[in-house]
């Protein structure tokens, strides 16, 4: 798999599973995952999920191919998310609030993805935001506050039952994140992701009620 960052789809995502789970956990997630967007399935059926799913399975499966997967990964996971180096997120008022839910929104998929490591590091964190610790402090601070963070033995930060249920209700208002963490239940690529963000750039991104 080759590393460039605008073909690149993230498979554990796609799957909803750890970047460390067991080969019998991919299938048996693949299995149900398969049986849900089978085209044949007239409930919740839909081949273009279906194909990527089956796309996922065939490359985590296979140790070699995963390898090549991982590497690709790693190296995507150390830039940060396009969404985050736009204006709406570093200025003013409007970007602390913007930041409180972009936040969320990573913890969120990291629990949904990750039952058995749900926490995001503060590197990590600032990795994929671009936002330097110290300018995260505050926005940390008023999240811990109303509960819907918390920090684990090691540190790290992690989504709470209250911040999920703010988030979900939440989102709607917030297009741009919305449409990023819809994209990421696809495991789109990155290049995707940034159309989405330019596509989104004009959007009011504020959330009154996390004021």
């Amino acid at each position: 798999m080759a590393a460039n960052d605008k073909s690149f789809v993230d498979y554990y995502e796609m799957l909803r599973v750890s970047p460390g789970a067991e080969l019998e956990s991919i299938q048996r997630v693949h299995r149900a995952l398969a049986a849900r967007y089978h085209p044949d399935n007239k409930e919740t059926g839909n081949l273009e999920r279906f194909l990527k799913v089956n796309e996922a399975f065939k490359v985590l499966s296979d140790p070699e191919k995963r390898k090549d997967f991982d590497s690709s990964y790693k190296s995507r996971k150390e830039n940060p998310l396009p969404v985050f180096l736009t204006k709406e997120f570093t200025e003013g008022v409007d970007g602390e609030i913007n930041r409180r839910i972009g936040l969320l929104s990573l913890l969120y998929t990291q629990r949904r993805v990750n039952q058995i490591l749900p926490a995001l590091s503060v590197l990590e964190i600032e990795q994929m935001m671009s936002i330097p610790r110290e300018h995260l402090q505050f926005t940390v601070w008023y999240l811990k506050a109303k509960r819907f963070i918390a920090q684990d033995d090691r540190s790290s930060l992690m989504i709470t039952a209250e911040g999920i249920d703010f988030l979900e209700t939440n989102l709607p208002e917030h297009k741009t994140m919305h449409k990023l963490l819809e994209a990421a239940d696809l495991g789109e690529s990155r290049q995707q992701q940034i159309a989405i963000t330019d596509n989104g750039a004009g959007e009011s991104a504020a959330v009154p009620s996390l004021r």
